[in-house]
């Protein structure tokens, strides 16, 4: 089964699927699609996070390809006058621009995982590329509002039905000779040309791209009532914050508060807060600071930030005294592997930077632009995330359920909305993902634009929460394990199909 964010995308994978290929190969070629078909959110031109369960191993393994700041990177780098850019004049430009990690990243995790070869993975967003595809309206609606793609963009994304020749050629150069061809040779000239010459230039380099590795991390994972929770550990802080939101609620009445409430809403919104306050605090790239990663989720640390948490709403949590444009699927293929990736190019369009038919990433736009904290500009360094690919064990260590989403900052409150839904609330996957997005990021509490959720904003404010409604556009894509099989969500807020046999 494979959940996706675009139909075309779904369906690349599951024919990988039906030829006998794994997980792991159907992930390369839904990327590939969606790259295509998807390009405001993700590419190869991006970056990455992976979860990869092993059925006949019984292991858990996570797969870094989050992008690395070049050699040149200084702290200042967001800065100008003294005071930090607005960010669309930091994020529209080779300032933004990191080196791509989503290729090596696949690379690593396909030579350990693929059951078909390399070269066959990319049939379909090949083909899809040369005979054209028909513009989705969510893409319509994104290049609506784009003000600041490069010509070549702008030219390529124009009219209804889009053929993208080049991305075709660019894939067949990496399907016939690995992905040495993207961070060595021509392409890479492109790359680098494009960034160093644009009118807001950047400084990455030949060497950048030659020396980028992905990098397998240690799962983060703890424990939430009867099950067991996995996700991304650092660079990003996504993991981390997810189980310390559970771990909070688990220490709270929110078991005994009725489900979709104001009771409820009104501890998850706290909870929120306090995980929040300790990703600013202590989160970023472990290659650099020492994350506390292990104090943050212990048991005692969480029960002691749990009591903070009381029947009226903190105006903002303090971090904890502790010694301490994006995408989603979730693929199981038929021997029980499971793929959890993450994938994104930042904002919307990324740098706005069209090279060979795929646009650069803005990623380091996600460093924070005011120098000195965990998660500042240094060369090489890799931004702090907010991705949470999630898998969810049972009391007999099987894969339960399989989640993650797009969304910047808000994926924490989207994953975890989405898990107490299934954990807590009894719903199916696709009812979960369903539901009204709400939260809090250690400020007022969030509450999705003409959702059912906004008759509850009266008990919130008695509650003493600052209440705001806005659009929350989440992109769950999940996979519960269910009698016989498994059953798939896609989130309706997005374009998102789920396929299998």
């Amino acid at each position: 089964m494979v959940a996706a964010a675009h139909p075309l995308a779904a369906e690349a994978g599951a024919e990988v699927l039906k030829r006998g290929g794994s997980a792991l190969d159907a992930a390369v070629a839904v990327q590939m699609v969606l790259g295509l078909v998807e390009p405001e959110s993700s590419g190869i031109g991006g970056g990455a996070f992976l979860l990869h369960w092993s059925a006949a191993e019984k292991k858990l393994r996570t797969y870094d390809g989050r992008e690395t700041a070049p050699a040149a990177a200084k702290p200042d780098r967001f800065i100008n006058d003294g005071k930090p850019m607005a960010f669309l004049d930091a994020a529209v430009g080779g300032r933004s621009v990191g080196v791509p990690g989503v290729l090596r990243m696949l690379e690593l995790a396909h030579a350990r995982h693929g059951r078909l070869p390399w070269s066959e993975l990319f049939g379909a967003a090949i083909r899809i590329a040369e005979e054209g595809f028909d513009v989705s309206p969510k893409l319509r609606e994104a290049l609506e509002r784009e003000r600041f793609l490069d010509s070549a963009a702008r030219n390529l994304y124009s009219g209804r039905r889009i053929v993208n020749r080049e991305y075709a050629d660019t894939l067949r150069v990496i399907a016939r000779g690995g992905v040495r061809m993207f961070y060595e040779g021509d392409i890479a000239k492109d790359m680098v040309l494009a960034v160093r010459t644009h009118a807001k230039p950047g400084d990455l380099t030949e060497e950048d791209l030659r020396g980028y590795r992905a990098v397998e991390r240690e799962p983060a994972c703890g424990p939430y009532r009867r099950w067991r929770l996995c996700s991304m550990g650092p660079p990003s802080s996504g993991g981390i914050a997810v189980l310390q939101i559970l771990g909070l609620l688990e220490r709270t009445s929110f078991a005994r508060a009725p489900p979709e409430s104001a009771a409820a809403l009104h501890l998850f919104a706290e909870a929120g807060k306090l995980a929040y306050a300790d990703r600013a605090r202590y989160l970023g790239d472990p290659d650099f600071i020492a994350v506390p990663a292990k104090a943050l989720l212990n048991s005692n640390y969480l029960e002691k930030r749990a009591k903070l948490i009381g029947e009226r709403a903190m105006p903002l949590a303090p971090p904890g005294d502790t010694e301490a444009g994006t995408s989603h699927f979730s693929i199981v293929d038929a021997r029980g592997d499971i793929v959890s990736m993450t994938t994104t190019i930042e904002s919307a369009f990324g740098s706005r930077i069209l090279v060979r038919g795929f646009l650069l990433n803005n990623q380091l736009t996600d460093f924070d632009f005011a120098p000195g904290g965990p998660n500042s500009v240094a060369a090489r360094k890799r931004p702090r995330s907010s991705m949470a690919p999630a898998v969810v064990f049972n009391s007999n260590d099987q894969p339960y359920l399989v989640i993650g989403s797009p969304g910047g900052s808000m994926i924490i409150n989207y994953v975890a909305k989405a898990l107490v839904g299934v954990l807590d609330w009894g719903l199916d996957v696709q009812a979960a993902i369903d539901l009204p997005n709400f939260g809090s990021r250690n400020g007022p509490t969030l509450i999705e634009q003409g959702s059912r959720y906004g008759a509850l904003a009266p008990d919130l404010l008695q509650r003493g929460h600052q209440v705001e409604t806005i659009v929350l556009t989440s992109g769950l894509h999940g996979i519960e394990r269910v009698p016989g099989g498994w059953r798939g969500g896609a989130d309706p807020r997005r374009e998102g199909a789920v396929r299998g046999e």
